[in-house]
């Protein structure tokens, strides 16, 4: 069952990436907002199953973490939706991570 419900999650999560105009995305963008792009987490005020794929969207800890993440390859195309600093480039980790002091020096982020 904890396969079959990861596998669940993981659609959700493909369809937060290729079904931005579906009724169910504006819901949850008018419930949890949208910052840069992405739905936000939430915080204390989201339910069990958004807190769940938040986790494996970003990759966290529990059960399976990082597999969604590991298995969508992201292309840059006209970089609307690309993000210089806060993507995960080379190695999975996003530029701010790898370059924190060229990060915080950015007047550009």
């Amino acid at each position: 069952l904890k396969e079959f419900n990861l596998a669940l999650l993981g659609k959700w999560c493909w369809r937060m990436l290729v079904d931005k105009e579906g009724l169910w995305f504006r819901v949850l963008a008018a419930r949890y907002g949208v910052e840069r792009g992405r739905l936000r987490e939430g915080g204390g005020r989201g339910s069990s199953w958004w807190r769940e794929i938040v986790k494996i969207r970003d990759g966290a800890g529990g059960l399976g973490s990082g597999w969604f993440r590991e298995s969508v390859v992201k292309r840059v195309g006209d970089g609307e939706a690309t993000f210089f600093w806060t993507d995960p480039w080379l190695g999975g980790s996003p530029l701010c991570e790898r370059f924190g002091r060229l990060f915080d020096l950015a007047e550009n982020k």
